[in-house]
This record gives C-alpha cells, sequence and structure tokens, in this order.
C-alpha cells in the first residue's frame, strides 16, 4: 500500500497540537509500518528521521500553497496510484478531485462551539470547509470520544462506523524528575523564590486562564506560593498582566512568556500542583504532560478531560472559582493527597504513548481501505 499524508503541519503548526500530533504519529507510523510506502508532503526543514527507503518527500511552497493543494497534490496522488491520503490538520486543504481513499483527522470543533474563541479568518474557512470535507472523506480520525460525540453531534448523518478514536500521548520527555532541582531551576530562570502552582497552555479565553487568577487570588492570604504562567504572551496575555497588577498579583504571579519545550518538564516536576481548568478541549493534553512527570492536577470536569484523566485528579467545574479556589487549597495543604493524585496520576499516564496511537492510526487505514 502506498500512504500519502500532508506532513506540512509539522513545521507550519509546530509548538501547537495539530503540529505536535502529526510529528509524532508520522515519526511512529514510519517506524512500526514495516510493509508500506509513505509520500509526504512538506514544507520547511527536513529531519533525518522522515527520509528513508520508504518515504518519499515532495516539497511543498506556503508562498502557493492553493496551487499545490488543488493541483499538485491530487495529479500527483493520481499519477502514483496513491491508496491512501491522510490530511492530520483538521482536513483543511483536502481537495474534493482526490480520487483514492481520503482520510481527515478533526481534533475538535471548537469554531461551532466556541466560535469567539477562534480568529476570524480561521473561522470563516472552517465553518465553509469542515461540512465538505466531512463529506468528501472516507474516514475521520478524532482524538476522544467526546470528539467523536460533537462531530455526530454537528453532522449527523455521518456513518459512525467512519469515525475512529486515536487518543493523543505525551512525549517521553515528560517524566519524573528531581522535584527539588527543577523548582530551583524555575526559580533561578524566573528571578523568584516560592514554591509554585502551574498552568501551561495559551491564553484563548475558553482555557479559563482568568479564573485560575481568580482563585488564587483568593487564596493568596492562605499560602506564600507563587503561580507560574507558561504562554506566549500577546494581547491575551498582556491584559491577564494587567489584571494581575489590578489585584495586586504582580509580585505572586510569574507570567513566563514563550518556554521552549524542553524546559517544560522542569516546570512540570518543579510544581506542587498543575491547574488546567479549560472550558472545552478535545483531548487536553497538558493535564496527561503534568501526570507523566508524576504531578498532581486539578482540571475540569467538561468536555474530554475526564475521558483522560478518570480519577486520578480533582475534578471542578471551571465555570466556578470557589471550586477551583477550593480545590487548591485543599491540594496545597494535604501532602498526602498530592503525593497520592501524583501516583495514580503517573500510572494512568503509562496507557498513553505515541506508538500506541500510531498502531491505532494504522488499524484505522486498514479499515477505512476496505470499506466499499
Amino acid at each position: 500500500m502506498r500512504i500519502a499524508v500532508d506532513a506540512r503541519g509539522i513545521n507550519w503548526y509546530k509548538g501547537t497540537g495539530i503540529g505536535t500530533y502529526t510529528y509524532n504519529v508520522l515519526k511512529n507510523l514510519l517506524n512500526i509500518d514495516l510493509e508500506d510506502k509513505y509520500s509526504l508532503f512538506w514544507s520547511g526543514p527536513i529531519s533525518k528521521e522522515f527520509t528513508d527507503e520508504k518515504t518519499e518527500v515532495i516539497m511543498a511552497s506556503r508562498r502557493h500553497q492553493r496551487f499545490f493543494e488543488n493541483i499538485y497534490f491530487p495529479n500527483y496522488l493520481y499519477d502514483k496510484k496513491v491508496d491512501l491520503y491522510h490530511v492530520p490538520q483538521n482536513g483543511i486543504g483536502l481537495n474534493d478531485q482526490i480520487n483514492c481513499k481520503k482520510v481527515v483527522t478533526i481534533h475538535d470543533l471548537i469554531p461551532y462551539i466556541m466560535p469567539e474563541t477562534v480568529g476570524k479568518g480561521y473561522l470563516k474557512r472552517f465553518l465553509t470547509d469542515m461540512p465538505k470535507i466531512i463529506d468528501n472523506c472516507d474516514g475521520i480520525l478524532t482524538v476522544s470520544e467526546y470528539s467523536k460525540k460533537d462531530i455526530l453531534k454537528f453532522f449527523p448523518t455521518i456513518d459512525e462506523d467512519k469515525i475512529f478514536v486515536t487518543p493523543l500521548a505525551a512525549d517521553t520527555s515528560f517524566k519524573p524528575l528531581d522535584k527539588a532541582e527543577c523548582t530551583a531551576m524555575v526559580n533561578k530562570r524566573f528571578n523568584f523564590t516560592k514554591n509554585f502552582i502551574l498552568y501551561i497552555g495559551g491564553f484563548s479565553s475558553r482555557k479559563n486562564v482568568l479564573g485560575i487568577i481568580q482563585a488564587f487570588n483568593k487564596m493568596k492570604l492562605d499560602t506564600d506560593l507563587s503561580l507560574v504562567i507558561v504562554g506566549s504572551l500577546k494581547d491575551e496575555g498582556i491584559k491577564l498582566m494587567d489584571i494581575c497588577k489590578e489585584l495586586n498579583l504582580d509580585k505572586r504571579v510569574v507570567f513566563t512568556n514563550f518556554v521552549e519545550d524542553e524546559f517544560l518538564p522542569i516546570l512540570y516536576n518543579g510544581c506542587e500542583i498543575f491547574v488546567y481548568p479549560s472550558l472545552y478541549e478535545g483531548f487536553g493534553l497538558p493535564p496527561l504532560e503534568a501526570m507523566s512527570c508524576r504531578t498532581p492536577v486539578i482540571t475540569s470536569n467538561a468536555t474530554s478531560i475526564p475521558e483522560v484523566v478518570s480519577d486520578t485528579a480533582l475534578l471542578i467545574d471551571p465555570l466556578s472559582s470557589d471550586e477551583l479556589y477550593n480545590a487548591m487549597s485543599k491540594l496545597i495543604s494535604s501532602k498526602q493527597l498530592r503525593d497520592e493524585l501524583a501516583l495514580k496520576g503517573y500510572e494512568r499516564s503509562k496507557l498513553f504513548n505515541w506508538k500506541k496511537t500510531s498502531e491505532d492510526t494504522l488499524e484505522a487505514y486498514n479499515k477505512i481501505l476496505l470499506q466499499s
């Protein structure tokens, strides 16, 4: 079988969920699949792990994106007699003239559910293209049972057997490290001296970072901890910094701005607890990364997150600042509970790995090929 994958997202969306997913699934597919040949549509620098005797790399310019998607890719797939074509970035860029089996990964339907949290350009393209993508594809991969339910809710005519759930995983770099050393490294890098509560993620309103700040403000007299908020500071992040100043929290809340991937395990290992009260997630990778580092987690009881963490985290209503405050206070005041959740979360994290995700993906490919 010859499989083609639109791998441009590995560089285009590096550092995002889609970029991480595409990189890890493809890397592991090439390791486990000893029979099939792969054509990789690529843009930007390429590493050796994607170039071997069973891969052909086809470079595609971002400047001429529409030409490649609408003319070059369909012609290539036809000429090379490709059996199956996979578009991992929510199917965006899938041309309806492609005549082989077509597979898309739909990570979530956030533009349908929380349109106010999505940029206008992406929102317009997503809402315009998604019905066509759904009609045009032969199979859909998605990252959680919750996302599968959302897809069936908004597109009820889809055959449920066309949708395959392939959960995500944390990178192997997320593992237990020496806590005291990691705390010291974080303190030194960001110039503060206290133990800390951690959030890592974006600043979209659906991430509910304001809820963390409000809960932390309630507990500021109960604890001597700092709050460390990790993410690239753009408009929303800067607004949250201003709110912290208004609440006189600017000495207690550390905004790190962008942090490279290599330092994230140190942050997870160095904190007392990881907090992630997101309003909506297709999967929710940060709680799993924290669990993989044997760090206790407080997170939402909403959408896909309970699928990932099960009973190994404190689950709260993300819309209730009081619930989040109470959970944070409860966990900070009990080392025994922190240790118990940390161990349970670590054991659960072992159920998720990219090799299994890739095995599930390959199994889905084969089932989709056999469908009439």
